[in-house]
């Protein structure tokens, strides 16, 4: 009976494309907006991934992101070091930039961009970045010596060869390009340094704490979640007064964590999951319109052909099982060519170098066919109440 099903949804040829053209459509525009979506949510976790060295980040209490860091005294960094299960802690900055660019040589004329300024560790480089493209890590040690990620070498030198070398000013100081490296897209597209952390802070405002952070790693063995809680629990301070409330201790999360927390940010303080959201809404609800009255429409036109099969003594269960193989095996087609469409969008566009946000990982395709199934569903429930009520005796009628 399946084959006798699958017979007659390709005998229509029109119908069966129109059915397979809707589901593929639906699925397209789920997985589409849904991996922009996520590459755009991914972006702002960025700065957190390319940061691989530490297994925690230790920061003020109050800190619910990664750009909004409030800096921590040396005193914190000293508390830090002596919680059981910490190896190492070191100092870390983060903080903005402005870059003074000269147009053709002429200083009169010049043009300002907002960068990020990362202060890493100076002895043992603790945030460095990982892939290099020109220079050498060492070269941090040189005077004035920055390093810049390669995308926002592009962005601030378009159409120009990658070069070490050139000089700018940050925030009227003078800084030296020594190496150009690999970085993921960020959210803000300003362009990326890494310096030494005590040039760092010479090159920001000064202020009575700079220290915007503290990465640390684990002993061998321990759990890092269990680290947290206790640098959270020994570096709370006791209450000046008797009676007063204690103050919290310094926020301790791993990795992952930390991206959570950034993560839950900008869903909650955003609208990138609504404004998506309804445009994979959208491409639902037109999957279901689409397909359920193509769908609707085949089975009307095949009610004889339902009818002779009752009237040959086919029990109503062999009756559904065969719309639904029909309904599902256009599901299971529209799926792979949608799914399939945008993951090659996602790969021209990447391809291409355009800085589109694009990121599809399995959930996004779990989440795509779970929604093409009730699309599948939803089109062939009527059809199917249509031929439970069919009576044999149509194949009869004139």
């Amino acid at each position: 009976m399946s084959w006798i099903a699958i017979k007659m949804l390709t005998g229509d040829r029109a119908k069966y494309l129109g059915i397979v053209a809707g589901i593929a459509f639906a699925a397209l525009l789920i997985a589409q907006q849904a991996s922009i979506a996520i590459g755009l949510l991914m972006r702002t976790t960025s700065h957190i991934q390319d940061i691989a060295d530490p297994d925690i980040w230790i920061m003020d209490p109050n800190i619910q992101f990664i750009d909004e860091l409030k800096p921590l005294t040396e005193n914190d960094l000293y508390r830090v070091r002596g919680v059981p299960g910490v190896a190492w802690a070191v100092r870390f900055y983060k903080g903005q930039g402005r870059l003074k660019l000269d147009i053709g040589g002429d200083k009169k004329k010049a043009k300002y961009q907002q960068s990020v300024v990362f202060g890493i560790d100076d002895a043992a480089f603790v945030g460095a970045p990982r892939e290099i493209v020109l220079g050498k890590l060492a070269d941090l040690r040189r005077p004035d010596a920055v390093m810049i990620d390669e995308n926002g070498y592009r962005y601030v030198w378009p159409n120009e060869p990658l070069a070490v070398g050139r000089e700018l000013e940050m925030n009227d100081r003078r800084v030296v390009i020594v190496g150009i490296c690999k970085a993921s897209e960020t959210f803000n597209t300003f362009p990326i340094f890494y310096c030494q952390y005590h040039q760092a802070i010479r090159y920001v405002p000064q202020e009575r704490k700079v220290m915007s952070a503290m990465l640390a790693g684990v002993e061998p063995g321990a759990d890092a979640e269990e680290v947290c809680r206790r640098i959270q629990e020994q570096t709370a301070l006791r209450p000046a007064k008797p009676g007063d409330p204690a103050r919290p201790g310094l926020k301790a999360m791993t990795n992952q964590q930390f991206i959570d927390s950034t993560l839950m940010y900008f869903v909650r303080r955003t609208g990138i999951v609504v404004n998506f959201g309804i445009t994979v809404s959208l491409g639902f609800f037109v999957g279901c319109a689409v397909a359920g009255q193509t769908f609707y429409s085949f089975t009307l036109e095949n009610l004889r052909q339902f009818g002779s099969l009752k009237a040959m003594g086919l029990t109503n269960r062999r009756i559904v099982g065969m719309v639904l193989t029909q309904a599902f095996l256009a599901g299971f087609i529209g799926y792979g060519l949608g799914v399939g469409g945008a993951a090659l969008f996602g790969k021209a566009m990447t391809s291409s170098g355009s800085r589109l946000a694009f990121l599809m990982p399995w959930q996004v395709l779990a989440a795509t066919a779970a929604a093409i199934f009730v699309i599948v569903l939803l089109s062939s429930f009527v059809s199917v109440i249509k031929v439970l009520v069919l009576e044999p005796a149509v194949v009869f009628r004139g």
